[in-house]
C-alpha cells in the first residue's frame, strides 16, 4: 500500500520564501522576495509575519529588508552536526560507480596518511589491488595528491619530506621526485579541483580523485574513480572527470560547503 504523501499546501507555499532567501544569500525587500518566490507581495507578507514570530525570518527595522532569523541558523547548525561525511558519500559513490562503470573509492586522512575506507565496485570485472585499509602514497597517487593539495602543510609536511627522501634514493630515475615537481603537481590539482593519475602508480590503471569539503571549508574526504586505461577517459574535461567532480561538489554542498576553502 502506497504511503499517503499529502502535505500542507500553505507550508509548501511559504517554504518558497525561505528557499528564495537561501538562494539570494542576503536580506531582501518584500517586493523582491515575493517576486523571487513567485507570489504577490500581499500574499507573501502574512507568511513572513508568521515566520518572524518563530524566528525563521527577521526584518531589519531600518532598511525593512527580510533575512533569515536565528532559528533558521540553529536549524542549519543542528542539521550539519547530524551529518556524517562518510554516510553521505557512500551512496553517492555507489551511484557514481554505476553511472561511469568504474570502481569508486572513498579515502580519509588516517594515522599513516590517505587511507581507503570504502570501495564501490562496478558491475564489470576489474582487477585493482586495493582494499579498505590501503594507505595511498601522498605524492604518487591521485588520492594522495588531493590530501597534499588541500590539507594544512602542518599535517602533510612530515609525510611529504619522508616520501621525497624515499624517492630521492630510488634506483629508478622515473621514481625520483623533486620539491619543484611536487609543487607544480599540487598547483595543477588546485587548478582543476581534482587530481589525475595515468597508468601510475598502478600500471594500466587511470584515476581521478576529487576533494569533498565540509561546512567549514576543510577537506573531509576524497572520492576516487579508477579503471583500466583502455576504458577510462583521462581528459580533464572528459565525461569521467566531469562526473567525478560533479559528484564531489554535490556532496560538499550537502555537507554545507559554501565555496570558500581555508589556505593550506
Amino acid at each position: 500500500m502506497e504511503r499517503d504523501r499529502r502535505g500542507i499546501q500553505s507550508i509548501e507555499v511559504g517554504g518558497t520564501l525561505l528557499q528564495a532567501l537561501v538562494r539570494n544569500g542576503s536580506a531582501m525587500m518584500l517586493k523582491d522576495l515575493a517576486r523571487e518566490a513567485g507570489m504577490p507581495a500581499a500574499k507573501a507578507h502574512p507568511y513572513l509575519v508568521s515566520f518572524g514570530k518563530i524566528g525563521l525570518i527577521e526584518q531589519d527595522p531600518v532598511t525593512g529588508r527580510y533575512g533569515l532569523g536565528p532559528f533558521a541558523l540553529h536549524m542549519g547548525l543542528a542539521a550539519l552536526r547530524g551529518l556524517s561525511p562518510l554516510r553521505v558519500t557512500t551512496p553517492e559513490a555507489a551511484r557514481l560507480s554505476d553511472d561511469i562503470q568504474q570502481n569508486v573509492a572513498i579515502a580519509v586522512w588516517g594515522n599513516h596518511g590517505p587511507t581507503i575506507v570504502s570501495i564501490e565496485e562496478c558491475s564489470r570485472p576489474m582487477h585493482v589491488n586495493m582494499r579498505p585499509g590501503t594507505v595511498m602514497s601522498l605524492l604518487n597517487s591521485a588520492t594522495g595528491r588531493v590530501f597534499a593539495a588541500y590539507l594544512s602543510e602542518r599535517i602533510t609536511e612530515p609525510l611529504v619530506q619522508e616520501e621525497l627522501a624515499r624517492y630521492a634514493s630510488a634506483e629508478q630515475a622515473t621514481l625520483r621526485l623533486s620539491r619543484k615537481h611536487v609543487e607544480d603537481t599540487l598547483a595543477e590539482v588546485r587548478q582543476h579541483r581534482m587530481a589525475r593519475a595515468i597508468g601510475h602508480p598502478i600500471p594500466g590503471i587511470n584515476a581521478f580523485c576529487a576533494p569533498v569539503f565540509d561546512h567549514d571549508g576543510h577537506l573531509a574526504l576524497a572520492i576516487t574513480a579508477m579503471g583500466p586505461a583502455g576504458a577510462f577517459n583521462p581528459d580533464w574535461d572528459g565525461p569521467i572527470a566531469t562526473k567525478v567532480r560533479a559528484c564531489a561538489e554535490a556532496i560538499s554542498e550537502r555537507l554545507g560547503y559554501g565555496g570558500i576553502t581555508p589556505a593550506a
